[in-house]
C-alpha cells in the first residue's frame, strides 16, 4: 500500500529531468542556510541576459515540529510580501491545512488562499480556495492509485460566474524506475510523458503535447547521466531543433556549479544561442 502523488506531481519526474539544470539565458544564485534555532533561509537571485532584468526572492521558514506547525515569510523584488501558516497531521492523520496571504504595499493589492490536502493509502486529494471580492475560485483535484496504476481529475470552479472553467483528467502507471502519464486538459490539449531510470546513473524522459487543429505535435526527449556523486550531465532536444546541454559539478561541500547552453540547430548560423550559469550555496 502506498500514497499516490498529487495531481500536480503526475509526470513530475519527466518534467524535472527536462527542466532542472537548464537555466540558459540567466545568471542564477541560490543560497540556502539554516540557523541553530531551526530557521531556514532561502535566497534566489537571477539576472536575464537579454533584458538585464534582475529578479530575487527571499524566504524564511520556521518549523514547530512538535505541533506540526510551520511559518513561512516571503518577499520578492516586485515588492510582494507573503505569509503562509501550515498545520499537518494534527487534526487528522494525513490532513494538511494552510493559510496563504499576499500583500503588495505599492498598489495595496491583497490576496488570500486556504489550502487543504489529504492523503492516505490509494488516495491523494486537495482543495484550494482563492479569495476574491467578486467571488472565490475553487481549485480541486484527486488522484486514486492501486498497484502502480493512477487515475486523477482536476477542476477549477469560478463561483462568481457559477462556471466550471477548467477540467483536466489523467491516467498512468508509476513504479520506482518507470512512469507513464497521459492527460487531457479541457478536452483540447493532449499530453503524455514517460520517465525511465535505466540504471542508477542513467535516466531518460519524453514529453509530448498535441492540440487538435494546430500545425503539429510538440515533443522533447532528454537524458541525465551521473558520472559520479559530484558531477551530472544533462541533454535534451525538442521538435523545433532546440538542443539543451547542461553540466553540474559539486565543487565542494555546500557549493554546486551549473553550466548550461541552448543551441538553435535550425538557425545555427543566425545565432540566438544562449548560455546560463547557476551557483548553489548551502550551509
Amino acid at each position: 500500500m502506498s500514497v499516490p502523488p498529487s495531481y500536480s506531481d503526475l509526470g513530475k519526474a519527466a518534467r524535472d529531468l527536462l527542466n532542472k539544470g537548464f537555466n540558459y539565458g540567466f545568471y542564477k544564485l541560490d543560497a540556502k542556510t539554516k540557523t541553530s534555532n531551526g530557521v531556514d533561509f532561502n535566497t534566489v537571485c537571477s539576472s536575464n541576459h537579454d533584458s538585464g532584468k534582475f529578479l530575487g526572492n527571499i524566504e524564511t521558514k520556521y518549523k514547530w515540529s512538535e505541533y506540526g506547525l510551520s511559518f513561512t515569510e516571503k518577499w520578492n523584488t516586485d515588492n510582494t510580501l507573503g505569509t503562509e501558516i501550515t498545520i499537518e497531521d494534527q487534526l487528522v492523520k494525513g490532513l494538511k491545512l494552510s493559510f496563504d496571504t499576499m500583500f503588495t504595499p505599492q498598489t495595496g493589492k491583497k490576496g488570500g488562499k486556504i489550502k487543504t490536502e489529504y492523503k492516505r493509502d490509494y488516495l491523494h486529494t486537495n482543495c484550494d480556495v482563492d479569495f476574491d471580492f467578486a467571488g472565490p475560485t475553487i481549485h480541486s483535484a484527486a488522484v486514486l492509485g492501486f498497484n502502480g496504476w493512477l487515475a486523477g481529475f482536476q477542476m477549477l470552479f469560478d463561483t462568481s460566474k457559477s462556471k466550471l472553467s477548467q477540467s483536466n483528467f489523467a491516467v498512468g502507471f508509476n513504479k520506482e524506475d518507470f512512469t507513464l502519464i497521459t492527460s487531457v486538459n479541457d478536452g483540447s490539449e493532449f499530453c503524455g510523458s514517460i520517465f525511465q531510470r535505466i540504471t542508477d546513473q542513467f535516466e531518460t524522459a519524453l514529453q509530448i503535447n498535441w492540440i487538435p487543429g494546430t500545425a503539429g505535435t510538440r515533443f522533447a526527449v532528454g537524458a541525465k547521466y551521473c558520472a559520479d556523486k559530484d558531477s551530472t550531465f544533462r541533454a535534451k532536444v525538442s521538435n523545433v531543433g532546440q538542443i539543451g546541454l547542461s553540466y553540474q559539478q559539486k565543487v565542494c561541500n555546500g557549493i554546486t556549479l551549473t553550466l548550461s547552453t541552448l543551441i538553435e540547430s535550425k538557425t545555427f548560423n543566425q545565432g540566438g544561442h544562449k548560455v546560463g550559469v547557476g551557483l548553489e550555496l548551502e550551509a
